[in-house]
């Protein structure tokens, strides 16, 4: 066998087989093909060895338990396919069977973190001992690649803790630590090393000579009761509504586990296994698994291991950060970087500014203090690495510097004069400009090599994702830096090279514009924003427009404006961003901070039962009855136009890799998971079916839609194969 030991091992009350899993060439075990088929050679010399053997101690030779399934196999399934991997999940659940129906005690060895397949390999045994260390992971993570646990892990884990204690772990994914599992009863036993492990799992097979699984038994009843359960089935009337209402129908993977709990505690325990399978060879040749498996585990996993980081260059952490801005942007910053032991100097105009902007930490700390999930002290310490202050010479020694002033460039510009000279030696500038060409503010500076943009998203606190922008002077270690200094802080960075807009921001305006664009149209606005959240955006466009607010809008029009007039241009304004222009200038609709904008907003911002409301003047302004339109072909506009963006920043070289550009467009702008990102929306389509129905659109709904030539053969060119 390659990729498991068999051993045989005499002990003091018998032999004992060890199974040891050990994938050669491989950081983890998985559930590649050969390790099925060395599961089948195991499990069959097990049989052959069980008149001799007094146990079976399950045990991995990796730093972690076992991680899951082999998902570059399942990136090449089709639909065809699924009678293929119905059998082989079955194989494997077989394989399972065989070893806990022994009559012998099996022990699982948890070395380490044992998650989605590995945590399934887990529950084979009959008892489980278990490492406590608080980095370790367990859990059924599958729903968030669009898959289920359907190598017997839906089925028993809903036998452990019934339908209504296993959802968290099933349908939302949560994942626990040792210590969590001990007290779910899903570990046993912890120990502090994992030297320990072996004599635990010896001594309990010497004191259990006999032992079966609970569902084994004849007496066995599902905690909380089955489906059937008048209790369970009364809770169960309303959880498919709203899961639907969560999930808007756009992700398969939360329904069918739903699903297959339910129907798996109607049946004998082998039946439920049958029916975990069907739904499993489903899920995994389906396009959606597909687009998660693609997203959230190759290429977050890219972006992680520094593919888009320049090689060469060592690791960095900088020990002081300066913050010019302590307005909402600047404090979250600062209460990102304290939270990660940084010390952080906030410099604003004035003191009582400053001081504003260090409050935020303490305000939105303080929930936490309250509910005893942080102490006073940890607190305390926090805030203690913020400096708040109204004087530049305080910022002498920062290893970076960020401006998080206004979008103007003399602001910006005078700013980074006034600071640079203060930073430590072979320190560097940032700007976190959202829409400002890099290239251009870093005129202002000495030294444009050190200068690059670092682009946060609001609220900083809880959004993951920072745009790194490169200008055409800026140096690869200067890069290298500004990502390390993102991971340093929890965040996800991106890697992009210098435009109007950067990546983010310009996709983000195509779909608001084309919102905007729709009700110039005279599409009613309730269906607009309506087709936006059908297709998956956190909110509609229109929505969105007033929170970011249509006067921002309007100064970047005018900026672009400006910059294209000193270019000897003429820039030709979208239809949307002339009704938004609109709206400011004509109708005084300037947003929410200034009252409303598309919609209007209640007055008492204390009543939690007041809603907001589309701006009734809308209809009477822009709506035309005689427009005809279509829900489908809304959300085809929202969705193709960001798409067709996104290529195109592709192939002009502001993004250089489909791993940018997927987890930027989900967790920057919020394009929705299920499509797996903006690119893999491409791909998930079909290069093809995305050419034409764009092409469609292009003729119907004007150039937001064109792909030229060039921008084809990038989509071409960066698909990605496995």
């Amino acid at each position: 066998m390659k990729t498991i030991k068999y051993e045989l091992a005499d002990e003091y009350f018998g032999k004992v087989a060890i199974l040891t899993f050990d994938e050669p060439d491989s950081p983890v075990n998985t559930m590649c093909l050969q390790w099925q088929d060395d599961l089948s050679e195991a499990a069959a010399q097990v049989l052959r060895d069980k008149e001799h053997i007094k146990g079976v101690i399950l045990a991995s030779a990796k730093s972690t338990f076992f991680a899951g399934a082999d998902l570059k196999a399942v990136m090449r399934l089709t639909p065809a396919d699924a009678p293929r991997a119905y059998a082989e999940v079955e194989r494997v659940k077989k394989n399972f069977r065989t070893l806990e129906t022994l009559g012998v005690p099996v022990v699982s060895c948890l070395n380490g973190t044992a998650l989605g397949g590995g945590w399934e390999v887990a529950l084979v045994g009959h008892h489980r001992v278990a490492v406590d260390d608080n980095k370790t992971q367990f859990g059924l993570p599958e729903v968030t690649l669009g898959l289920l646990p359907g190598a017997s892990g839906v089925t028993k884990m809903t036998r452990h803790l019934g339908l209504m204690g296993a959802q968290p772990y099933l349908v939302e994914g949560k994942t626990f630590g040792p210590r969590e599992a001990l007290e779910l009863g899903l570990v046993h036993e912890l120990v502090s090393e994992a030297s320990e492990l072996r004599g635990k799992a010896l001594a309990w097979i010497a004191a259990h000579p006999s032992v079966q699984h609970p569902w084994d038994a004849k007496d066995y009843k599902i905690p909380g009761g089955t489906a059937a359960s008048p209790k369970i089935a009364a809770a169960l009337s309303v959880a498919p509504a709203m899961l639907k209402k969560q999930t808007r129908g756009l992700y398969p993977a939360p329904e069918a586990i739903l699903a297959c709990m339910v129907e798996g505690t109607l049946v004998d325990l082998e039946t439920a296994f049958r029916i975990e399978s069907r739904y499993l060879a489903k899920l995994m040749t389906g396009v959606n698994a597909k687009a998660m498996i693609n997203t959230f585990f190759f290429n977050m996993n890219a972006i992680k291991s520094g593919q888009s980081r320049p090689k060469g260059i060592g690791r960095y952490k900088p020990a002081k950060v300066g913050l010019l801005g302590a307005g909402m942007m600047g404090a979250g910053i600062a209460y990102a970087q304290a939270s990660k032991g940084i010390a952080t100097v906030l410099r604003d105009v004035s003191q009582d500014k400053a001081d504003a902007g260090k409050a935020y930490s303490a305000k939105i700390t303080q929930p936490r203090v309250d509910k005893g999930r942080m102490s006073l002290q940890d607190q305390a310490a926090l805030l203690s690495r913020i400096t708040a202050t109204e004087q530049v010479a305080d910022l002498a020694g920062c290893e970076l510097i960020i401006e998080a002033v206004f979008e103007r460039r003399d602001l910006k510009a005078k700013v980074t004069q006034e600071a640079e000279p203060l930073l430590a030696p072979g320190g560097f500038f940032a700007s976190n400009t959202s829409t400002l060409p890099i290239s251009g503010l870093a005129t202002a500076s000495t030294r444009p090599e050190k200068f690059i943009g670092i682009h946060f998203f609001s609220p900083v606190d809880k959004m993951k994702l920072v745009e790194i922008i490169c200008g055409k002077a800026t140096d690869d270690e200067t890069v290298a830096r500004a990502f390390d200094y993102v991971q340093a802080i929890g965040k996800i960075p991106i890697v992009v090279n210098d435009s109007r807009g950067f990546f983010t921001s310009r996709v983000f305006g195509t779909f608001v514009m084309e919102g905007a664009a729709m009700l110039g149209e005279g599409i009613p606005a309730a269906a607009i924003e309506n087709a936006g959240i059908q297709a998956g955006m956190p909110v509609g466009p229109l929505a969105v427009l007033d929170e970011t607010a249509l006067s921002l809008s309007v100064h970047v029009l005018d900026q672009t404006r400006t910059d294209f007039s000193a270019e000897g241009k003429t820039y030709m304004a979208t239809p949307g961003e002339l009704l938004v222009e609109r709206m400011v200038k004509e109708f005084k609709r300037p947003g929410r901070a200034a009252g409303g904008g598309f919609y209007d907003y209640p007055a008492d911002k204390a009543d939690k039962s007041a809603r907001k409301s589309l701006w009734p003047e809308l209809k009477t302004l822009f709506e035309k009855a005689d427009v005809a339109w279509d829900i489908n072909a809304l959300k085809d506009r929202l969705l193709y136009r960001q798409a067709v963006e996104t290529a195109r920043c592709l192939s002009e070289g502001v993004l250089t890799t489909v791993h940018d550009a997927n987890i930027g467009s989900i967790f920057g702008i919020g394009f929705p998971a299920w499509t797996g990102g903006a690119m893999q929306f491409i791909y998930g389509m079909g290069i093809d079916s995305f050419i034409n129905r764009s092409d469609e659109l292009a003729a119907q709904f004007g150039p937001g839609f064109v792909l030229t030539s060039a921008v084809k053969d990038a989509i071409r060119q960066h698909q990605p194969t496995y």
